[in-house]
């Protein structure tokens, strides 16, 4: 007969079964994104860099699918790693599921009508300023909920 030592796996797994449900979407969005700079970089035989117009003029910049495209992905890298760990965060301090369940989702959707509605039309679409202070709010609802969290330990 075998004694089990220490925690075994299934008292230690799942941990952060919301984060880790949000990991594929979000992934799989990621990818689209980064598909879409590739692909205009090879049309646009811009192998580097993430402009492949000629003209300094802004108003063309804002046309060119290859420098939106790039800035759309660079945008969703920029915000959505944090939202996740601060969600991982909240989550593994014993976090409602639900309620974290919901503000991903809503990140996701926030994250798409911002590259879709707002950037990749003209760079300023009405999808841009909703998914910008959307995020920005989610952030800081995502690290509010965290440190709330564990407010005892700080003695309140």
């Amino acid at each position: 007969m075998s004694a089990h030592l220490g925690l075994s796996a299934p008292v230690l797994a799942p941990l952060s079964p919301v984060t880790g449900t949000f990991a594929l979407p979000f992934t799989a969005y990621f990818s689209f994104l980064s598909f879409r700079v590739v692909s205009n970089r090879l049309s646009d035989k811009a192998y580097l860099g993430d402009n492949s117009s000629k003209s300094s003029d802004p108003a063309e910049r804002n046309q060119n699918k290859l420098y939106l495209a790039t800035r759309s992905h660079q945008n969703f890298i920029e915000n959505v790693p944090l939202a996740l760990v601060l969600a991982a965060v909240a989550e593994l301090n014993g976090g409602n599921r639900k309620a974290l369940t919901g503000v991903l989702g809503t990140l996701f959707v926030l994250r798409v009508l911002h590259a879709e509605l707002g950037m990749m039309g003209n760079g300023m679409g009405t999808g841009r300023p909703i998914g910008y202070f959307g995020t920005l709010a989610t952030l800081g609802g995502l690290a509010g909920y965290a440190a709330y969290l564990v407010k005892a330990y700080w003695g309140f």
